[in-house]
C-alpha cells in the first residue's frame, strides 16, 4: 500500500469512526459537553451530536472515494482546523488531556498535506478540485 493510500484510508476512517462511535451508537458525555458550551439545551445538544455524527459518516465516505480531488482534501483540513479553533476556544482545558484534539487533528492535517503533496508529485490530484 502507498502513502497515498494509507493517508486516504486513515483520514476516512477516523471521520466514519469518529462519527459512529462517539455520536451515533453511544453519544459521548464530552460530545455534548462541547455541542452545549454554545448554549444548546441538553436534548437539542444530543440531536446536533447525532446530526454531526451522520454528517462525518458521509463526509468520511466520500473523503475515501473523491480523496484524489484537491477541494475535498482542503475542506478536510478547514473542518480539522475549525473543529480544533472551536476546541481551544470553548473546551480550552481538553487540550492537554488524553487522546485530545492536538494529538488527534493535527496528524490528520498533516497526512492531508502529504496526501496533496504525493498526489501532486504523482500527478493524480484533480487540478480542478
Amino acid at each position: 500500500m502507498n502513502s497515498i493510500q494509507i493517508a486516504r484510508i486513515t483520514i476516512g476512517f477516523s471521520w466514519i469512526y469518529h462519527g459512529i462511535f462517539p455520536k451515533l451508537i453511544h453519544v459521548a458525555p464530552l460530545e455534548l459537553a462541547m455541542t452545549s458550551t454554545v448554549g444548546f439545551s441538553v436534548e437539542a445538544s444530543y440531536l446536533i451530536t447525532k446530526a454531526a455524527g451522520i454528517l462525518e459518516v458521509i463526509f468520511g465516505l466520500l473523503f475515501l472515494v473523491f480523496y484524489r480531488m484537491k477541494s475535498i482534501v482542503y475542506l478536510n483540513i478547514a473542518g480539522l482546523t475549525m473543529l480544533l479553533l472551536f476546541v481551544m476556544l470553548q473546551m480550552p482545558s481538553l487540550l492537554i488531556e488524553a487522546f485530545n484534539p492536538v494529538t488527534t487533528n493535527l496528524p490528520l492535517i498533516a497526512l492531508s498535506f502529504t496526501l496533496l503533496n504525493r498526489a501532486d508529485e504523482c500527478g493524480t490530484h484533480n487540478k480542478g478540485g
